[in-house]
């Protein structure tokens, strides 16, 4: 039985719209707001889009054991199985959901900010070759 990809096609999507809105509002009085909602639209699509690994990976590699696998190894995984290109990229995106709890500190948001401009494009890519692979 396929996935259905329906949330992660509108989560990415969703996460393209707000990095055009922020590219398209810097320097105005809204950029903190703005940057926020990027921030938030991050967090979302990154926890569909490991989620969608393990489910891609349970579905499709039954001999794996995929129970107590940390982030890494299941990113390490679907890297040799060519859902995503480079685990490393992968491994900053975890570090930076993982700082989304302290975006009070405006150096972390920006950081983790900077890390969304960057994730929304594996982001597709790993949407695209989920597609590509989905029977």
């Amino acid at each position: 039985m396929a996935l259905d990809l329906s949330s992660l096609r509108k989560a990415a999507a969703s996460l393209q719209h707000a990095l055009k809105i922020a590219a398209a509002q810097a320097g105005m009085d809204s950029e903190d707001v703005i940057r926020a909602g990027v921030i938030k639209n991050f967090e979302f699509t990154y926890e569909l889009c490991w989620k969608f690994i393990k489910r891609w990976l349970e579905k499709n590699s039954p001999e794996a054991d995929l129970e107590g696998l940390t982030r890494k190894e299941l990113f390490r995984m679907a890297a040799e199985r060519h859902l995503i290109k480079d685990v490393e990229p992968w491994f900053r995106y975890h570090a930076a959901r993982n700082e989304t709890s302290h975006t009070y500190d405006s150096a972390k948001a920006e950081m983790i900010f900077a890390a969304a401009k960057l994730f929304a494009a594996d982001a597709q890519a790993l949407l695209k070759e989920l597609e590509k692979r989905n029977d």
